[in-house]
């Protein structure tokens, strides 16, 4: 029988390589619902090759396109927030999580209480709420599986053993596009500048929050929720060839290293067909041509939110979701050039402290309301800052 799987995110990177896998074997797969952004064509496209039974865009006003592009399809087509969170509710066995950002965390907790798979590639849902969505995968009985490089090759490294047994947990970046920059030449970085990934092939947002290093700062915290380990265990490493995604050092000094391609088939692929690993179409390691990995320590000068990372660990409650919401609001300005590229740290910074000073807000309890209320509130003190320092 078909497993039934939706996609969220599909008209992404993400989603278009679990489309991939998936379009590779359409027999074992029913789709119930894929959802999207403006690209709206795309998204039609692919619910008709893959005979969704709905497709959803995240803006109302784009419905009337979806249904011209869907008609005489048969597939449903649906537009909005409420929308989103109904066709999560839809029953399936797997659900791919790749919206980008907080919005992925309200359809993320709706799949997990259908007591679906949810493969989270949206690190921001643990960051924002890592308490309450492990809560609610454990009480509806639901699978979370990570789908980020890193935190997969940490999940496999860990397969059989005893997480007590855990005394460090590494996990690798790239660098970014700037990571042979002059520190002192990041101030004027532009737009096109920070878009380019020297490995990977990402949307415009992750390659950005590569090159400032958010990204990995958004994954150290992402650690800490998933694994459960103390902030103090978890590293990084700068590796520019991407091949190790993560190692796990365990207490007798023995470290596990996950070695693969930078394609996030692989990831995808190993939560898709969990427990089991099928053959996936990736490239496979050539190492004597490779000749060499190398790793430094990262710079916390050339990349603040690592430190800003740790300041959130220390912070603990809904500072995260703080973290994140300034995160997003900081790098829509400099997309949209308001700001320049070193600024983003500055300005997350600044909302952290501010926030902290008020009396209850970070150490709110973690619901769905607060967590969406925190978020509301650190991206208006993020729009506040910026337009102070505009000022």
């Amino acid at each position: 029988m078909p497993r039934r799987i939706s996609i969220f995110g599909a008209t992404g990177s993400i989603g278009q390589n679990t489309i991939d896998l998936i379009a590779r074997a359409p027999e074992a797969y029913q789709v119930v619902a894929l959802s999207g952004g403006r690209n709206v064509e795309h998204l039609a496209r692919d619910a008709i090759k893959l005979k969704a039974e709905i497709a959803v865009t995240a803006f109302d006003e784009e419905l009337d396109a979806l249904q011209s592009a869907l008609a005489g399809s048969g597939i449903e087509a649906a537009a909005g927030q409420t929308a989103l969170l109904e066709a999560a509710r839809r029953p399936a066995d797997w659900v791919m999580s790749a919206i980008v950002g907080a919005a992925g965390l309200a359809p993320g907790l709706a799949a997990l209480e259908q007591g679906a798979t949810l493969a989270l590639a949206n690190k921001e849902t643990l960051v924002c709420a890592g308490k309450l969505v492990l809560e609610t995968a454990e009480r509806h009985g639901a699978a979370l599986l990570p789908v980020d490089s890193e935190h997969s090759a940490i999940f496999q490294a860990l397969i059989g053993e005893d997480i007590s047994a855990v005394e460090r947990i590494v996990i690798t970046a790239s660098g970014g596009a700037f990571r042979d920059w002059p520190i002192n030449k990041l101030r004027d970085a532009t737009l096109a500048e920070a878009s380019c990934h020297p490995n990977w092939q990402m949307g415009q947002r992750i390659t950005i929050d590569s090159a400032s290093m958010f990204n990995k700062a958004l994954e150290v915290i992402e650690t800490r929720e998933f694994f459960g380990v103390e902030p103090e265990q978890i590293e990084v490493l700068v590796h520019p060839e991407s091949m190790i995604h993560a190692l796990v050092g365990f207490c007798d000094g023995a470290l596990m290293a996950h070695v693969g391609p930078p394609d996030m088939r692989h990831a995808i692929g190993f939560a898709l067909h969990h427990p089991e690993r099928r053959s996936l179409p990736v490239e496979r390691l050539d190492l004597a041509r490779i000749g060499a990995l190398t790793f430094h320590e990262p710079d916390l000068a050339r990349y603040p939110a690592l430190r800003l990372a740790r300041d959130v660990m220390q912070r603990g409650g809904l500072a995260g979701c703080v973290f994140n919401a300034a995160k997003e609001r900081s790098l829509d300005a400099f997309i949209e050039g308001r700001i320049g590229f070193l600024e983003m740290a500055a300005v997350v910074e600044d909302v952290l402290e501010r926030i902290e000073g008020e009396s209850g807000l970070i150490d709110a309890s973690m619901t769905l309301d607060n967590v969406l209320q925190t978020d509301h509130l650190a991206r208006s003190y993020a729009d506040r800052v910026m337009t102070e320092r505009a000022g």
